[in-house]
């Protein structure tokens, strides 16, 4: 189940070059930076005229996709959203940010240590933004902690960082016509330190442009 309370996203870092959320809107002439607070905003609290949640209980819900949770355009709605998460914690939201560093911002108050239902997952794309965010992250009091290294731009030692609070690591390349170039080795290095730490690794996808052995292969969708 995806949710997406609001679209649009201001690019960030590196791995936002290509950003999907542009191509996609970009191919239907739309401004993909502009912030719009979307229809299905109040989605996970929506009910049937039976009373009953349209979002059934036990489901994870893919949260903010089209853009970033914790954008500083979206700090009014974030208490808001934040209200919605508390009701349905028979739901576990999964949430993907490159602002870790705003975490705090429109935090609920009630939020002690975390809440049991809210996975937070940081994408770092290269070292120096490992390096900027996973120790901010590492302080953070959240219950869930997942890194993802995606869109994988360069080699990450991650070691460092890989503690019992990281519950497991995803890697993957970039997708589009216009994808940098993920280098299998550096993903078999990750997946080495994940071993090595006793976390959890997986590799999601090569993007459109891997290089194993020295060879470079592009990859076509085949939709």
């Amino acid at each position: 189940m995806v949710w997406n309370p609001w679209h649009g996203c201001k690019k960030y870092s590196e791995g936002c070059l290509n950003c999907y959320v542009y191509r996609t809107d970009g191919k239907h002439n739309k401004d993909a930076s502009e912030i719009k607070k979307n229809k299905d905003f109040d989605l996970p609290v929506r009910k049937k005229k039976s009373g009953e949640y349209y979002i059934t209980g036990g489901n994870i819900v893919y949260t903010c996709f089209t853009s970033d949770f914790f954008l500083i355009d979206a700090d009014e709605w974030r208490k808001q959203a934040w209200t919605m998460i508390r009701e349905r914690n028979d739901l576990d939201f999964l949430i993907i940010t490159k602002r870790i560093e705003r975490f705090l911002v429109s935090l609920p108050e009630d939020w002690n240590e975390g809440y049991e239902n809210v996975i937070i997952c940081v994408t770092v794309e290269n070292q120096t933004r490992a390096d900027q965010r996973l120790p901010i992250f590492l302080k953070l009091p959240i219950r869930h902690k997942l890194i993802i290294c995606e869109p994988l731009l360069s080699p990450i030692n991650l070691i460092t960082y890989l503690s019992s609070d990281i519950e497991s690591v995803t890697v993957g390349g970039e997708s589009g016509n216009n994808a940098r170039v993920c280098d299998y080795a550096w993903v078999m290095d990750i997946r080495e330190q994940c071993i090595k730490a006793d976390v959890s690794f997986s590799f999601r996808q090569t993007g459109a442009l891997l290089r194993k052995d020295d060879k470079l292969y592009r990859i076509k969708r085949k939709y």
